[in-house]
């Protein structure tokens, strides 16, 4: 048991680690003075640029992926779904971490980014059993992202589509009666990313939710939610 606890408390640490904030530095700038405050790859990009953005999503989805693949392979999980219920919350307890280590950064006062890349690297690493339906998520946001040019909205789209898609691939694969633990979890994590984004909800109804492409003009409104979003 202090293996897992190790294990859970690293993937923590990992997932704290405030990357944009990191990146930014790196340019000169501290992306909490910037755009809408928030420490993640989306406002990043709105500041710095979509290449810059892009990178620390990746980065974002490594912090994910990494420590929860790690435990897979030390705990002989991977590549099974063979899972009796109980290591399968352990699993996912992991990721759970992780993902809220980005969330509640405890180097950011307990503030951070909204989830969505680390959630989305931490379910990936889940093989197999997550990797199907968080690439279904995926496909939705990117879908969503290129109709809206919104990633807020997408985002939210994305993480809702995560414990259906959990369903349906256990559905398909016959293995509904392993499924309570990962369709629990991942309605959970949907929920966090989707109050994480409720700003971003209320201003794509307003039409005044900044898209891709739109550069200064868009930073110049994203500056103007600035208390609003970096109190979430």
């Amino acid at each position: 048991m202090i293996a897992h606890t190790v294990f859970a408390a690293g993937a923590f640490l990992a997932g704290s680690i405030p990357t944009a904030l990191l990146i930014g530095r790196a340019y000169g700038i501290d992306i909490r003075q910037h755009g809408s405050g928030n420490v993640g790859a989306t406002n990043l990009g709105r500041v710095l640029g979509t290449k810059v953005g892009v990178a620390c999503f990746f980065f974002d989805v490594l912090k994910g992926f990494i420590p929860v693949l790690t435990y897979g392979l030390w705990s002989g999980h991977a590549g099974s779904l063979d899972l009796p219920a109980s290591d399968a919350w352990l699993w996912l307890l992991v990721a759970g971490c992780a993902i809220l280590g980005h969330i509640f950064t405890p180097w950011l006062k307990f503030k951070g980014g909204k989830g969505v890349a680390t959630g989305l690297g931490a379910m990936l690493a889940i093989y197999p059993a997550m990797t199907v339906p968080a690439l279904c998520a995926f496909a939705v946001w990117i879908l969503s992202v290129k109709i809206w040019r919104m990633i807020g909205p997408a985002s939210v789209l994305g993480a809702a589509t995560l414990p259906i898609a959990t369903l349906g691939a256990f559905w398909i694969g016959g293995e509904l009666t392993r499924v309570t633990p990962f369709v629990v979890v991942t309605a959970f994590l949907a929920l966090v990313v989707i109050v994480r984004h409720r700003t971003n909800i209320v201003r794509a109804l307003a039409g005044t939710e900044p898209k891709i492409g739109e550069g200064r003009r868009a930073n110049a409104e994203a500056e103007n939610q600035v208390g609003a979003d970096s109190a979430e």
